[in-house]
């Protein structure tokens, strides 16, 4: 029995991570799959990267983390148009990155065939339309037939699991022979549950098995270094509380 584990959207968080790699690591797993979104709100942009790059993680680049690259050039644009926390977080992400973190990135995919035997697998961060379309589990069943067939006819294959994130909400569907995984944010969950995401896939003779988790880390540390960096506290709320920052501000931070 093979055992992958599925993850994405770490957004800065490395006790999160660090969390994450433990479990999976227990269950006996050296393969990670990463759907991308490194960077984000958190204070450890470069020690995200250098932790996947290093334990070599099968990785893509995600939405999140095109904007950080692209930063230097929208900066002008982006300070007149973007909320100034949002504003804010793109800066010190690209701030605190490493050139070599940065190249990293720059070299990755948007997306990744990837084949075990004859099985094939595709790795997506949003979907494969677009990195930045939100994948939810009420998603109509009918989009996720139209993205399997959109894929299939890009690759000329069928896809065994289309592995994604970006929507911060985990779940699997299926859709015809093809099993949709929503890996869930490792570092910036969404639900108002502040524990870190993953999930495993299970490979054996038959259809993919997937287990999703929800784990426990040390909120306090990557809270801290949030504000030991001078970070907004409207940063750490959102890891205290689980949520977005539109919630966060939306309750006056």
């Amino acid at each position: 029995m093979r055992k992958i584990a599925l993850l994405g959207d770490v957004h800065a968080n490395l006790p999160a991570l660090e969390a994450v790699i433990t479990h999976a690591t227990d269950l006996g797993i050296e393969e990670f799959w990463n759907i991308g979104d490194f960077l984000g709100y958190g204070a450890f942009p470069d020690q995200v990267v250098e932790r996947m790059r290093t334990k070599q993680f099968v990785s893509i680049v995600g939405n999140y983390d095109l904007k950080v690259l692209k930063f230097p050039k929208k900066n002008k644009k982006w300070r007149k148009s973007k909320h100034h926390l949002k504003w804010m977080a793109f800066k010190w992400a690209y701030d605190n990155l490493s050139e070599k973190s940065r190249k990293y990135l720059g070299s990755l995919p948007k997306e990744r065939d990837l084949a075990i035997g004859e099985r094939r697998f595709l790795l997506v961060h949003g979907s494969p339309y677009s990195n930045d379309e939100l994948l939810e589990p009420d998603t109509p069943a009918e989009r996720l037939h139209e993205l399997k067939q959109m894929a299939e006819s890009e690759y000329a294959t069928e896809f065994e699991a289309i592995i994604f994130g970006h929507s911060h909400q985990a779940f699997t569907r299926q859709v015809g022979r093809t099993t949709f995984i929503n890996t869930g944010s490792i570092g910036r969950p969404d639900d108002g549950n502040p524990r870190t995401a993953y999930a495993v896939m299970q490979l054996g003779e038959d259809d993919p098995q997937i287990s999703h988790y929800r784990l426990d880390y040390d909120v306090d540390r990557a809270v801290a270094e949030i504000r030991n960096n001078g970070l907004p506290e409207a940063f750490a709320e959102m890891l205290i509380q689980g949520r977005d920052l539109e919630t966060i501000l939306s309750r006056g931070f």
